[in-house]
């Protein structure tokens, strides 16, 4: 399948449902109430996708790698705060497995994503 836009990559498509969830998640009684914190994590789970559109619009596989190793990143780092999340009883087990494997989800077609970026510099 040609990809015209950014919003056709698939691990884009997650990324937006994760951010959406994320947004919830942060509404909780006590949770919405560590404003930072809140920040914070949502601007993690936003740079997954943004990062995505940003590697996509430099039209060169080479810097798209790159944008999309950050957003991996983000998406790491999405998970550690995750974690920050559930020990500060926020969110229940369920809620942290389910966005966790969300998050991992977008890793690995982020993942398989770059290797076939990779593959088509080697054919060039």
């Amino acid at each position: 399948m040609k990809i015209d836009r950014f919003e056709d990559i698939e691990a884009w498509k997650e990324a937006r449902k994760l951010v959406s969830r994320v947004y919830g998640v942060c509404c909780i009684n006590e949770f919405k109430k560590d404003y930072s914190f809140v920040d914070q994590i949502r601007r993690a789970a936003v740079s997954i996708m943004a990062n995505i559109a940003e590697g996509f619009s430099r039209k060169g596989n080479k810097e798209f790698i790159q944008f999309l190793f950050i957003s991996k990143s983000s998406a790491a780092e999405l998970q550690s705060h995750l974690y920050v999340v559930l020990d500060q009883g926020y969110i229940e087990k369920s809620q942290f497995d389910e966005l966790y494997q969300d998050a991992d989800k977008i890793q690995r077609q982020l993942s398989n994503f770059i290797k076939y970026l990779h593959s088509t510099l080697k054919r060039t």
